[in-house]
């Protein structure tokens, strides 16, 4: 099943293209899931009919959906949380206790499991995902490097030292402070339902990202820094959809100092971002419905099959190297800003301003020095001694 992730800063228009692009694939003949994991959903709004979180069928060949994010963590979270507000204090508020205990980025990942469900019902060739905004979608994607790293140090050690504790604080009436085998049970659920999700953001084939801007300096700088951090962390994105661009009609009189600004912005992205690079125009009002969306599909691809693969690129890869292994990385916008790089053991942790990813080495290098790190171009070159 191909799998399409729209995602962009806040206000950009990013449900209304992604509503486009399902209508758009159906139109193509693409039996098609639209799936909303915002926690604020407008889905429902802008195709101007009620969307709950089952799918339900909103127009010929599409299915859509809200998921709750909070239904979804209740599934694999609960007994976890049941026991880490055991250990805060009784008088605490459940509300900031229930908002404590949910760590940065958990909540995007087990919404994506939606993705799967739609897959594994087998009635969908396309799911388009309206994500969260691109600050949640990064947490989301440093998660399971820190859960893959708690379960590698801590999680055995953890659990042998319950099994040895339970018994004692039976007897002393404290049980309630040992974590039971079932909750190791649902943490480890919990990291396959992440580790699942992992497999499915990287599987380059598969699943790409597209960036939703708007042509404006804020949100061109802060597009660029996101196209860097998916590429970090191995999310291929094939395409940049450019919203809200203004109509010729608006070159001139009072929106020309406007349009002036937004032909730079234009330029910089053109220069900024190495993949294709689709419009939408600003209309005179909003596009909603059925109807109106499926124009704006019309407007921003054209003639292209939406669920297309528009760039194949894969930003994660290994290469031989004048007799040695090297690993590249694309990072395309991180000029200006030299990557940390370091081994530690079977890892390497290759940091981008204050993004860290943790990557697995293979065998044939793992333990090996760090011989070079440099980055050219957009493309960070790490070779192993």
């Amino acid at each position: 099943m191909r799998v399409l992730l729209l995602t962009g800063k806040g206000g950009v228009g990013k449900t209304s293209l992604a509503a486009a692009t399902a209508l758009g694939a159906a139109a193509h003949g693409h039996r098609v899931a639209l799936l909303s994991t915002d926690p604020a959903h407008s889905l429902g709004d802008a195709l101007e009919q009620p969307i709950g979180p089952q799918l339900v069928e909103i127009a010929p060949g599409v299915s859509a959906r809200e998921v709750s994010a909070l239904a979804e963590l209740d599934r694999s979270w609960s007994e976890i949380q049941h026991f880490l507000r055991r250990v805060l204090r009784d008088d605490a508020d459940p509300v900031i206790a229930d908002e404590l205990l949910v760590f940065p980025g958990l909540e995007e990942l087990v919404a994506l499991r939606a993705i799967r469900e739609a897959e594994a019902a087998g009635h969908f060739d396309v799911c388009v995902v309206d994500c969260a905004p691109t600050g949640s979608t990064l947490r989301m994607l440093r998660f399971p490097d820190a859960l893959r790293l708690f379960m590698e140090r801590f999680f055995e050690m953890k659990r042998r030292g319950a099994r040895l504790l339970r018994p004692v604080a039976a007897r002393l009436h404290a049980g309630d402070w040992v974590p039971s085998e079932a909750l190791f049970d649902a943490f480890e659920r919990l990291v396959g339902d992440v580790d699942d999700v992992r497999r499915l953001l990287l599987n380059t084939a598969a699943c790409s990202a597209r960036l939703v801007l708007n042509p404006a300096r804020v949100v061109v700088a802060e597009t660029r820094r996101s196209f860097a951090y998916l590429s970090l962390y191995g999310v291929a994105t094939d395409a940049v959809l450019i919203n809200r661009v203004l109509p010729a009609e608006a070159q001139s009189g009072y929106f020309a100092r406007w349009a002036a600004h937004e032909r730079q912005a234009l330029r910089r992205i053109g220069e900024s971002f190495p993949i294709p690079q689709l419009r939408a125009p600003l209309y005179a009002r909003e596009p909603r419905g059925v109807p109106a969306l499926t124009a704006l599909s019309r407007q921003l691809y054209g003639a292209r099959d939406p669920a297309g693969r528009f760039h194949a690129g894969r930003p994660v890869r290994w290469r031989k190297h004048a007799g040695r292994t090297r690993l590249e990385v694309d990072l395309p916008g991180a000029q200006g800003s030299l990557p940390s790089v370091l081994a530690r053991g079977r890892d390497l942790f290759v940091t981008v301003r204050d993004a860290t990813r943790m990557l697995a080495l293979p065998d044939s290098v793992a333990g090996r020095p760090v011989q070079r790190a440099r980055l050219r171009g957009d493309v960070l070159e790490v070779d192993f001694a």
